[in-house]
């Protein structure tokens, strides 16, 4: 006789909403708005693995690999736009932060429902991008059954890559796939196995983390600042400018002088303004120190 798969937390019936669709609609949003509560708690938990895999993740980025995203569904999607966040925040190459999702581009727009069940395919994705020694993979699913997921992670892992999962049930098979896991337990959802409620907010929170910190990690943050960010519209003319301004405390016609001078990039406009440097002066100090930090020195901007 062979046992039932257990049923994942994410999957479970909320005993605290078993009414909902009888109740008034202001009653309905304020279960919901509780039950949504509950999420920075159980991130709040999980934070000592949120911070050694941030450290392995900056590590790897350092060795001159790169963070590899892969997920289904609700989950693909928001690794994909974590990844997309990446070059316009932090000035990153495209290929540094990649996200894949089951059923390849398309599932973003469209439910590709039987993709996330082709272990095969997740592990010929890693194979595709050459995951390795050099790269962590973060495999993304809020169940931590997700087959596309856990082939994709363990063939990374056969690869030699860093291994990390982010799920939000207890002991999956993604945890025991993974070198490291993240599991923030929101608890059921408020309709059962709707995953992109709580379980998708936790997973949006904990991505936030994973690459921000990461990104702070390596230098591509002064302060609180985004000093490598890509102006490439008006609306992140203006920030550049705000940046260089809060950065060195110069006025805006000084900012936007520097700004001119450096060709738009942040970095050098604030090193130029903060040492008086001119464009290739500041330019070769920022290659030398590696980051806006270290090329300006511990005075908070």
């Amino acid at each position: 006789m062979t046992s039932s798969p257990r049923e994942p937390l994410t999957e479970s019936v909320n005993e605290r909403t078993r009414a909902l669709d009888l109740l008034p609609v202001i009653e309905q949003a304020r279960l919901m708005n509780d039950e949504d509560r509950l999420v920075p708690g159980a991130v709040g938990a999980t934070l000592p693995q949120i911070a050694e895999a941030v450290r392995r993740i900056a590590q790897a980025l350092r060795r001159g690999g790169r963070l590899i995203y892969v997920g289904a569904g609700t989950s693909g999607r928001l690794a994909v736009l974590d990844a997309a966040e990446c070059p316009p925040t932090f000035g990153t190459p495209p290929d540094l932060v990649q996200a894949v999702i089951a059923g390849g581009p398309g599932a973003m727009l469209h439910a590709i429902e039987g993709a996330e069940d082709d272990a095969a395919q997740g592990a010929r994705e890693m194979d595709a991008l050459g995951a390795g020694p050099s790269d962590a993979v973060v495999g993304v699913a809020a169940s931590g059954e997700t087959p596309f997921v856990l082939g994709a992670v363990r063939r990374a892992a056969e690869r030699g890559a860093v291994t990390i999962g982010v799920a939000c049930s207890p002991a999956s098979s993604l945890e025991a796939a993974c070198a490291l896991t993240i599991a923030p337990l929101v608890g059921p959802e408020i309709i059962a196995g709707s995953t992109r409620l709580k379980a998708g907010t936790a997973q949006k929170l904990v991505l936030n983390m994973l690459s921000t910190l990461t990104m702070v990690q390596l230098g591509k943050v002064y302060g609180n600042l985004m000093v490598d960010v890509q102006a490439t519209n008006d609306k992140l003319r203006r920030r550049a400018l705000r940046i260089v301004s809060a950065a060195t405390g110069a006025g805006a016609a000084a900012a936007a002088d520097a700004l001119g001078r450096a060709g738009g990039r942040v970095p050098v406009a604030i090193v130029m303004l903060a040492r008086g440097l001119d464009p290739d002066a500041a330019a070769r100090a920022l290659q030398e120190a590696g980051s806006v930090r270290g090329a300006v020195g511990r005075a908070d901007p």
